[in-house]
């Protein structure tokens, strides 16, 4: 009875309702807008709300924080510029719907599917939270490195025709997320003395640069072409349609969860390992990936929204945030007084059923302004190119401006934007670059942090791997990765399809 008493907190309070609806609504929006990112928004907010009561603090936040995960695919499918790292995989397939005048179709079926996968990270949190809260704070920094290991081989997946152009392009990807100073040594690496590089490259300045800027780039080619007439039919997805990919949509919420769940993860690596997972198991999708295929909305979408929810489990139970905006809210509930981890459940479980129902309101929200705003959103697409271009190098300086307020940024988003559109004259993949910024810094500190654990002995650090139920299986599903990626899988998998 408690727990429903505290479930209705925010429903029977029209303030907490008001609040929670306004955060999600201004969420999608700040979400859309490249760089301008949900940490960044919730961040602000907490100057705003200090001297706030602690409900209507929380409401606001959790309302942009679901809002945002959300909005970061608007643009990714309009502009082919994700709002956030969470939504590149969904560019790549929602744009080419919206090359094909089908981007209402796009926004509505993935407006759908994260309130789907962000229902299963919320009921995972109210349901499991103890459960896989243990399983997350039983990783070790080995483990971590093998899922760093995992989330590289994903390049397969985002390669497109030529895995050798992918390799190089997250090779790439890699080396520029090692520019700047070592976070365990502090010692300068690929700096060349020039101090704007001792604190790294922006990942969102890059990606910003290598969608948007190339993007723009691009279009310059075709600039007289007339603009494809968008089909503003379908949004709402048919049940059969739903029912269809949601099998799909129920494993990759789940790896969503889980993923959320790790402390220094978050959405975006879910959302890539989700499409990887899609790639795989999907065997005849009604068009390619790459082209268009709802699969390839669906996996990524339903993952990072399921996140959202796997994030608040370790940041609840133990006191350890989930990704940025966790580790934001930690810091929301201190100023308030109050002290997150194992005794917040037992000392003021309102609180944590409060969150709970204050991320379901925010999920019903984000389905009714999702669908109700994309008769409007989708007229984007269908402005002529000498009036989208300004918009879309206008969004790209405001974006990579505002991550740190420097125009260093400015500068590295210009580069690499022309650099994107040289990759993409040759056909080398972009997707890959951004997988290897991201996961760069989880592999070089987890790498380092496993080898320090065990006195730098490499056999002791290979034996704990083997000793480990956890990371035998990782280390297992990285073996069974490589071994789906050779040439030998693929030539026995067209055998058998041929028999």
């Amino acid at each position: 009875m408690d727990i429903l008493s505290n479930l209705l907190i925010p429903i029977v309070n029209l303030d907490l309702l008001m609040l929670i609806a306004v955060g999600t609504f201004a969420g999608i929006y700040v979400g859309a807008i490249p760089g301008l990112s949900v940490t960044m928004a919730v961040s602000i907010l907490i100057s705003f709300t200090f001297s706030w009561e602690v409900y209507p603090a929380l409401a606001l936040m959790i309302g942009i924080y679901m809002g945002g995960v959300y909005g970061g695919s608007r643009t990714a499918i309009l502009l082919n510029i994700p709002g956030a790292p969470s939504a590149i995989a969904t560019a790549l397939d929602g744009f080419p719907m919206a090359q094909q005048g089908r981007a209402g179709e796009a926004i509505g079926i993935v407006t759908v599917v994260s309130f789907i996968g962000g229902f299963i990270g919320i009921f995972a949190l109210g349901a499991f939270a103890p459960l896989l809260s243990d399983f997350a704070i039983g990783f070790q920094p080995r483990d971590f490195m093998l899922l760093a290991v995992m989330g590289i081989l994903l390049v397969g997946s985002l390669s497109g025709d030529s895995l050798v152009k992918g390799i190089f392009a997250g090779a790439l990807g890699i080396g520029v997320g090692a520019v700047g100073m070592d976070p365990l040594t502090i010692q300068d690496r690929f700096v060349f003395g020039i101090d704007e590089l001792r604190g790294g490259i922006s990942f969102v300045a890059v990606m910003i640069g290598l969608f948007g800027v190339s993007e723009a780039l691009i279009q310059l080619h075709s600039i007289h072409t007339p603009a494809v007439r968008q089909k503003i039919t379908g949004i709402i997805p048919s049940w059969s349609k739903v029912r269809k990919h949601l099998p799909l949509g129920l494993q990759t919420s789940t790896i969503g969860t889980i993923v959320g769940a790790l402390p220094g993860t978050g959405g975006d690596i879910a959302a890539l390992m989700a499409y990887d997972h899609a790639k795989r198991v999907t065997r005849k999708p009604e068009v390619p990936f790459g082209k268009g295929a709802i699969e390839g909305l669906v996996a990524p979408e339903t993952a990072n929204n399921a996140a959202v929810g796997g994030a608040f489990i370790p940041m609840l139970t133990l006191g350890i945030p989930g990704d940025a905006v966790t580790a934001i809210m930690i810091g929301a509930l201190f100023i308030h007084g109050l002290n997150p981890g194992p005794m917040l459940m037992i000392e003021q479980p309102d609180m944590f059923w409060f969150i709970v129902s204050s991320l379901a309101l925010a999920n019903i929200f984000m389905l009714i302004f999702g669908l109700t705003g994309i008769r409007l959103f989708v007229r984007i697409v269908e402005l002529p190119r000498t009036v989208l271009l300004p918009v879309i190098m206008v969004l790209s300086i405001v974006g990579a401006h505002a991550v740190n307020n420097s125009l260093t940024d400015v500068y590295w988003m210009l580069g690499f934007g022309v650099l994107g559109y040289f990759m993409r004259l040759y056909g080398y993949p972009l997707a890959p670059i951004i997988l290897g910024v991201i996961l760069s810094r989880l592999l070089d500190d987890n790498w380092r942090r496993a080898i320090i654990s065990e006195r730098e002995d490499f056999g002791a650090m290979m034996m704990g791997i083997f000793t480990s139920p956890l990371s035998l299986c990782l280390f297992l599903a990285v073996v069974m990765i490589l071994i789906t990626n050779s040439p030998w899988w693929t030539r026995w998998r067209a055998r058998k399809a041929a028999e």
